[in-house]
């Protein structure tokens, strides 16, 4: 049994603030150690549990934020960026029996504590075939097209709530209970690792990888905050605008649907002046 763990920051353990997940900050290099916490306690849930390998995905920011010295040394973990598939780096092998999402998050314009979709700002909303889509969304169409579920889910309590609508069978861990986008009712992460360790060693038996199915087309909408990221956007193959701050495009497969989704947020990150957005 193979578990491949995606690991963001915002839904770790004590996280409720952008410097809490921002590198270089005092606060964010004291959240590491939370959200270390909670990917090692899966890890071991998941080796108590019968796992011969468990690999680590980073997926925040640099994707260099984990404590590589304080994981299970039966770990192997993948750190860095320019990676091809980004956040669910590792599952496209065909080795990859099971993967957990933890620290996920809530999607742009949804309720939930930092609530975003890859970029902090400037996307107002995302739809993958007409639904609302977060991040934990947009993976899952990946790793369903690679034949993997979804066997837990961590985050703030919103989060565990929009997994459901995305991967119903996996098990969820609420960390912390949302307040605001920037407050939340936070367990200690004694206890949570608890919890997410108990859960990893109960989701582990729903690690059972399916025949990849045909890949299908899948249909991206985009909302931005502002009128001119639609024409940055547009400089991406197949984007077209479809409103005033929006924009879609389909894509043959979730392999390419979630490769133009980090080419456009890319693109428009860097179309972001500091001050007006």
């Amino acid at each position: 049994m193979k578990i491949l763990i995606s690991a963001d920051m915002e839904g770790a353990t004590g996280v409720t603030w952008p410097a809490d997940v921002l590198p270089g900050t005092p606060q964010w290099e004291r959240c590491r150690s939370m959200f270390t916490s909670d990917v090692d306690a899966a890890v071991r849930g998941f080796f108590e549990a019968g796992a011969d390998e468990v690999l680590i995905n980073e997926a925040h920011w640099t994707m260099r934020n984990l404590l590589l010295e304080k994981l299970d040394e039966r770990a192997e973990m993948i750190t860095g960026r320019h990676k091809s598939l980004s956040m669910v780096e590792g599952i496209q092998h065909g080795d990859v029996d099971g993967v957990a999402y933890i620290g996920y998050h809530t999607g742009a314009g949804s309720e939930g504590v930092l609530a975003h979709t890859y970029l902090a700002n400037s996307l107002t909303g995302v739809w993958a075939d007409g639904v609302r889509a977060s991040e934990g969304c947009l993976n899952t169409l990946v790793a369903t097209e690679f034949g993997v579920p979804v066997i837990l889910v961590t985050g703030d309590d919103r989060t565990v709530e929009d997994a459901k609508g995305y991967a119903p069978e996996a098990l969820g861990v609420a960390v912390k209970d949302h307040v605001s986008r920037y407050a939340a009712v936070c367990r200690p992460p004694a206890r949570t690792a608890a919890d997410i360790r108990e859960a990893a060693r109960r989701a582990a038996p729903l690690a059972v990888r399916r025949t990849p199915p045909e890949p299908e087309p899948h249909t991206v909408e985009i909302e931005f905050d502002a009128e001119h990221l639609v024409g940055a956007a547009t400089v991406v193959p197949g984007v077209e605008r479809t409103g005033e701050r929006r924009v879609a495009y389909t894509a043959p497969s979730a392999y390419e649907t979630i490769r133009c989704f980090k080419a456009v947020t890319t693109v428009v990150s860097a179309a972001v002046e500091e001050q007006y957005g």
